[in-house]
């Protein structure tokens, strides 16, 4: 009977090693679960310090999930720190690869800043949970008229509150190698608050993560943080021009360093 406990013991190793199809479940399941711990003895650390829903509960989330990265065999690098070194509020925009991306996220994120997220996140258990006591505003993506409604709430809590939000523009997950065309949104919510818009650009996953590859390997993301862009003066006119400007200058970003990481990791397998 013991020997028949230590044979799943044996397989997983030597799975881990021959099969790239059992590395990519198995780290996605460890990821998906390890976050769920974490939120679950993250949340009673939250209603202790701040007593329920409150924006500075993101620095506990922060501080817990700065580890993971080492977790999955991940490294991150960041060039232009010095871009978020702005006082009051303001939009981050970056691209949406996959649920990896809160990785990165944490590592940068400022003080007194949440994120926009879809409403189906929050029943996502405990991670659903810890989700809404960080402040994080949920939209609900199919009804336009809802989503302009808390854009509109969100710029004035912003103001208000002197928070920082971080949207993502293309609105869903991509891993095309390119980005998405940008939804309207986040440049509304800047132009309404005028306050600035900081990119910010992660380079391509594809050297590491493939999911219809079912890949999933050790490597490196960059993260890029480019220069604010001030919405002062601004008008629901400009919102095209902006929103132009922002994907021009994030792809370009984008492009650059996504090259640069699949050089440095290797060719990718397919």
């Amino acid at each position: 009977m013991d020997v028949l406990w230590m044979v799943p013991l044996l397989l997983i190793p030597l799975l881990m090693w021959t099969s790239s199809t059992f590395v990519f479940y198995f780290k996605k399941f460890f990821y998906v679960a390890w976050m769920m711990l974490l939120a679950m003895l993250g949340i009673p650390m939250c209603l202790l310090k701040r007593g329920g829903r409150d924006i500075e509960n993101m620095g506990i989330i922060r501080s817990m999930v700065r580890h993971v990265k080492y977790l999955l065999g991940l490294r991150i690098e960041v060039s232009g720190w010095e871009h978020l070194q702005t006082e009051g509020p303001y939009v981050i925009i970056s691209n949406h690869q996959s649920s990896l991306d809160v990785l990165g996220m944490m590592e940068i994120l400022p003080d007194r800043c949440t994120m926009i997220a879809k409403k189906e996140l929050i029943y996502a258990g405990t991670v659903g949970l810890i989700c809404w006591l960080g402040g994080i505003v949920f939209i609900n993506r199919k009804k336009t008229t809802d989503a302009k409604s808390v854009m509109a709430d969100a710029a004035k809590t912003m103001l208000d509150e002197q928070i920082r939000l971080w949207v993502f523009p293309e609105g869903t997950r991509n891993q095309r190698g390119d980005l998405l065309p940008f939804k309207k949104g986040a440049f509304h919510l800047a132009v309404q608050a005028q306050v600035p818009i900081i990119p910010v650009v992660f380079s391509s996953y594809s050297s590491f993560y493939l999911r219809k590859e079912k890949q999933f390997k050790s490597g490196t993301i960059r993260l890029k943080i480019l220069p604010k862009i001030e919405t002062t003066g601004m008008t629901s006119e400009d919102i095209s021009t902006l929103s132009d400007k922002s994907f021009n200058l994030m792809r370009s970003a984008f492009l650059n360093i996504s090259d640069s990481v699949t050089h440095s990791n290797g060719p990718t397998r397919h």
